[in-house]
């Protein structure tokens, strides 16, 4: 552990210690972005661009390195940003990424004292009135807060049904190294907002607001129980998924108190093979869950990194899944907003079908890329992207030559440096989700695919989406009927009243006119037949051939009336 670690003192800053946390933040944001600035425009402008790509890759893991020793000492908001840096394996390069993974669980723990302290003031009684016992070892030690094993006092464990609990308590003083943490990287997003390279594609202010909320939230106990709990509403009937209950006699925002689901971590293959599961097994299973957060329920863990998900072995009838995921840890939740979901969905769907223009076109719709944009090399480079590498799995990816990944990143890289785009609100969250599903999908199966757990889930999304054309066409078609049984009616109207001289007119050709109005509307509603029909069965005969065949080939006797049925035209 780096010396930095050793310094436990962090989690009550004084007033001179958060003035001196607060400079140090800016103090290591500020020198590099200006080495940042110095090598990448001003070396290239003077035609020192070989310099710069000689050096990068060390800059690169010197930043990491000194971020990490940063973020480890600091503790509080500065871990969390280590840990969205470290999941971003899209855009950032592996020297960031492979120093950063470490942050997901090295955190200096805080002593017990200071702990039982803060839970007793919470709860109101000494914890030894409030549980039975509590392990002074915490079982987890994250940027926020800890966990210690406990047991319910006898008479909480004969009314909520359970014994063993986790305690999870915050770490003293984080809402102070919270609010300091924030200003400084408002600060730094204010700076990044005056350089252009940064300010013509993100809102970086934008985006510093969105990570403030999400961990405002995160040290909120009684946001987090709330959101487990919709959490295991939204899988109630999904025997796939659990979720430990909330005890919540023993829960106030400090402190959460919560059902004991230890088990095998995801992880822990060796475990899962000793228990008679197959990792390979887990992996489609876990991708599909995380799916049906992001694209159907809406509401996502957004923190889904090994720690967090556990693999529960159940009692199973032979031939069944003998096992469960258990999720814990509610305190990153992602809502996606309906027309994001919309966007993702379409998303989805072009990248199961290797549509790089759909793709495009999809992320587009979904507010990434602002509409001023011209895309037409970016689905160029999809469609390459899809050609050469579409459908490959985590191992196959590992055999293609290096020298082609970096071509075709240089290439890439150069067309998205030229767009504008924006990120949608909880778009982080988003990435950061598939980013880590992806991460542990291959860590349990390095041969998986994730094409194969989005290709069904594409599939049934093209199926609702298919559906919900046949329902706009049904609406149509019975508008159009209505409109149908009513004109006739509205013009034998029309000509009683022109019979009976109720109605005044000076054109002694009214009568024609009305005829030929009467053909008209009947051609118009042959088109409108035909295209129904036609659509129709396009849209059905994906899955049943014969029917759908026969309602394309009725589908010409509309055309044909509104072809031919108005040529004759008396008069």
């Amino acid at each position: 552990m780096p010396p930095a670690a050793q310094n436990h003192d962090h989690w009550t800053p004084g007033k001179g210690a958060a003035r001196a946390r607060y400079r140090r933040i800016l103090r290591f944001a500020g020198w590099n972005l200006a080495v940042t600035w110095w090598f990448e425009l001003l070396l290239p402008r003077i035609g020192l661009a070989r310099i710069a790509e000689r050096t990068r890759s060390r800059r690169m893991q010197r930043f990491a390195e000194k971020f990490h020793v940063l973020a480890v000492d600091l503790g509080g908001l500065m871990i969390k940003v280590g840990q969205f840096l470290s999941s971003r394996l899209d855009v950032l390069p592996p020297e960031i990424t492979k120093e950063l993974e470490g942050l997901q669980d090295e955190v200096p723990p805080v002593p017990f004292d200071a702990i039982r302290a803060l839970a007793e003031k919470e709860l109101g009684v000494p914890l030894g009135g409030a549980f039975s016992s509590v392990d002074e070892v915490p079982v987890a030690a994250a940027s926020l807060g800890q966990a210690h094993r406990a047991r319910l006092a006898p008479l909480l464990a004969g009314d909520t049904g359970l014994t063993a609990a986790i305690l999870k308590v915050q770490r003293p003083g984080i809402d102070e190294i919270v609010e300091i943490d924030l200003a400084a990287l408002r600060r730094v997003g204010g700076w990044l907002s005056h350089v252009r390279l940064v300010s013509d594609r993100v809102d970086a202010p934008a985006l510093v607001e969105e990570f403030a909320a999400t961990s405002l939230e995160e040290i909120d106990y009684l946001h987090e129980a709330a959101s487990s709990e919709r959490f295991a509403a939204d899988f109630a009937d999904d025997d796939r998924v659990s979720v430990p209950a909330v005890v919540w006699e023993r829960t106030t925002r400090r402190v959460l108190t919560l059902e004991d689901v230890t088990a095998i971590k995801i992880s822990d293959t060796a475990a899962l093979l000793a228990a008679g599961i197959d990792p390979v097994e887990v992996a489609p299973v876990f991708a599909a869950v995380m799916f049906d957060q992001l694209f159907a329920n809406g509401f996502f863990h957004a923190d889904p990194h090994p720690g967090n998900i556990f693999v529960t072995p159940v009692v199973a009838a032979p031939g069944e899944r003998a096992w469960k995921l258990t999720f814990i840890d509610f305190g990153m939740m992602g809502e996606v907003p309906a027309n994001t979901s919309a966007g993702l969905r379409r998303m989805l769907i072009a990248a199961a079908s290797r549509d790089g223009k759909g793709l495009v076109d999809a992320t587009r719709d979904l507010g990434v890329l602002l509409p001023t944009a011209d895309t037409t090399e970016l689905e160029r480079a999809m469609t390459e992207l899809f050609a050469r590498f579409g459908g490959m799995g985590f191992a196959e990816l590992q055999k293609v030559d290096p020298r082609e990944f970096r071509a075709f990143a240089t290439q890439f890289s150069e067309v998205v440096r030229t767009l504008p785009f924006q990120l949608p609100e909880n778009f982080l969250l988003i990435i950061r989700a598939i980013s880590l599903t992806s991460g542990v999908c291959s860590a349990l199966d390095p041969a998986f695919n994730l094409w194969d757990s989005v290709e069904p889930y594409a599939a049934q999304l093209i199926r609702d989406e298919r559906g919900n054309l046949v329902q706009d066409v049904a609406q149509q078609a019975l508008s159009a009927a209505g409109l149908l049984v009513r004109l006739p009616r509205r013009l034998d109207e029309l000509a009683t009243r022109v019979d009976d001289g109720s109605l005044a007119t000076r054109s002694p050709n009214l009568e024609r006119r009305v005829a030929r109005l009467e053909r008209t509307a009947r051609r118009l509603v042959s088109i409108l037949l035909f295209g129904i029909l036609l659509i129709a069965g396009a849209v059905v005969r994906a899955d049943d051939t014969v029917f759908g065949t026969v309602l394309i080939v009725v589908s010409v006797l509309p055309l044909l009336h509104a072809l031919l049925g108005g040529r004759r035209d008396p008069g």
